[in-house]
């Protein structure tokens, strides 16, 4: 896939407000979300969960992408129609997660970095074949005492730039995304200074890698509050402060922000994703969502079969209120109750 093609494959994830389903929990991820419902983690219940999803009637509507673990990737549909050709039939373009996971980071304690980039060239020509036409990695930045460092910063970005080069190169659009975590008790202001930096510093590397930004995502957090801090920003605040991080930030080459939901509730999510589309910005800015789209569907599923077609309603809901807020149109009063 030349540059061309791949600069309209990162465009169509994010067309008409459309936004991506992060389905690409890995196999111990996964079974603590089944945990919670009281679901044993099988292979065959992981199946039939993404089944589920990928299947919902015109969840196409709303989902441009779907980025799918490695297992996921190599599964089917009960008719035997492997899952990267149940989603391009709907016109939703398939998608894999690439890196393997967040590791501690040597010599610098409390900090993560993220590996998988041995292997990875052949591993994204595999990838390939088997229908996947996006990637994702996540690097963790952690907020704390003294931290993050330069240093991790740097050796993380670093590794995003590799990857979005290894996969530009093996014809997938890369997402890239540098997540600042929202779990300390920090400020929003904190958070802002963060951001700030790692973005900084991920797009001059990716400059560097000669990485070419017209057929990239980019895939951030928030400009947020951290869980524990006391003073909880408002979503204009968030919103506020958001687009002028990424003003300053974020090159316009870019064709598409896609927001992580980094452990806020469905409605937060939602709501905040709303609020930043009032202000607005010359990128597309819409979701890439794992928990804040699945959480309800999850639960009203249960693990069991009969359950199935509410939780896909449940589900095209949850996507539907996204994509009206990646339009900046979304209301609470546009909001159903979830019956479990």
């Amino acid at each position: 896939m030349g540059a061309h093609e791949l600069h309209e494959t990162a465009q169509a994830i994010v067309a008409d407000h459309k936004g991506i389903l992060a389905a690409d929990e890995s196999t111990g991820t996964i079974k603590k979300r089944f945990d919670s419902i009281g679901v044993e983690s099988t292979e065959e219940n992981r199946r039939f969960y993404r089944q589920l999803l990928f299947s919902a009637p015109a969840m196409e509507d709303s989902i441009g992408g779907v980025i799918l673990y490695d297992e996921t990737l190599r599964q089917s549909a009960d008719d035997g129609t492997p899952f990267a050709e149940v989603l391009a039939s709907k016109g939703v373009i398939p998608g894999i997660k690439v890196d393997t996971g967040a590791h501690d980071l040597a010599g610098f304690a409390g900090e993560k970095v993220t590996e998988g980039l041995d292997g990875l060239r052949a591993r994204l020509e595999e990838y390939q074949e088997l229908g996947a036409r996006f990637a994702k990695w996540r690097a963790v930045i952690t907020i704390g005492d003294g931290i993050p460092t330069g240093a991790c910063i740097h050796a993380n970005v670093h590794a995003l730039a590799r990857y979005a080069a290894l996969c530009q190169e093996a014809g997938i659009v890369p997402i890239v995304e540098p997540e600042v975590l929202m779990d300390a008790d920090n400020t929003i202001e904190v958070c802002y200074d963060v951001t700030a930096r790692t973005l900084h510093t991920m797009f001059g590397e990716l400059a560097r890698q000669k990485v070419d930004l017209r057929s990239t995502l980019l895939k951030p957090n928030m400009v947020i509050s951290g869980k524990g801090c006391s003073e909880q920003a408002s979503s204009e605040r968030i919103a506020e402060l958001t687009i002028r991080c990424f003003l300053g930030h974020v090159p316009a080459a870019v064709p598409g922000i896609v927001f992580l939901s980094g452990g806020q509730s469905e409605l937060e999510a939602t709501k905040n994703l709303n609020a930043i589309n009032q202000i607005g910005g010359p990128w597309p800015l819409s979701f890439s969502y794992g928990r804040a789209l699945q959480a309800s569907a999850l639960e009203v599923w249960a693990g069991e079969a009969s359950n199935a077609e509410a939780a896909q309603g449940v589900f095209v809901h949850r996507a539907r209120m996204n994509a009206l807020a990646a339009a900046g149109e979304w209301s609470a009063e546009m909001e159903q109750p979830v019956v479990v």
